[in-house]
């Protein structure tokens, strides 16, 4: 099995979300490409490759659970690391039993962000599938 890339997905509705986190990611040195939706990442062409993904919990159409259950569905095991204005107790549980790695609660700390990100990317039992 292949080693994932350091590709990190950001799927948000918010413009200026997606914007600020690729920019903050890229100055650290992360390829990340960013999508609107929970359906633009499922078509997205580096979704196999990706070593992480940054997924907002309440978005419109298919919210963040919907896309792991898409996820599980083609058997994708990709990280997650999932974003929400509040991470009450019944989300973290929701999120821990769907096999999400962090919950992060907006606005996001650079360091809380990061951290996660690398725990994720340098995580030796995380191979492609």
């Amino acid at each position: 099995m292949a080693k994932r890339t350091d590709i990190v997905l950001v799927v948000d509705d918010d413009l200026a979300v997606r914007e600020s986190l690729k920019f903050a990611l890229e100055l650290e040195g992360l390829t990340v490409s960013v999508c609107a939706s929970g359906e633009e990442l499922l078509s997205h062409p580096d979704l196999c490759q990706a070593g992480c993904l940054v997924l907002d919990y309440k978005m419109p159409r298919m919210d963040g659970f919907e896309v792991l259950g898409h996820l599980a569905a083609r058997r994708m095991r990709v990280p997650v690391i999932l974003i929400t204005p509040n991470a009450g107790g019944n989300l973290r549980h929701r999120a821990k039993i769907a096999g999400v790695r962090h919950v992060l609660e907006k606005p996001l700390s650079d360091s809380a962000l990061r951290d996660s990100i690398s725990d994720v990317l340098n995580d030796p039992r995380m191979v492609a599938e």
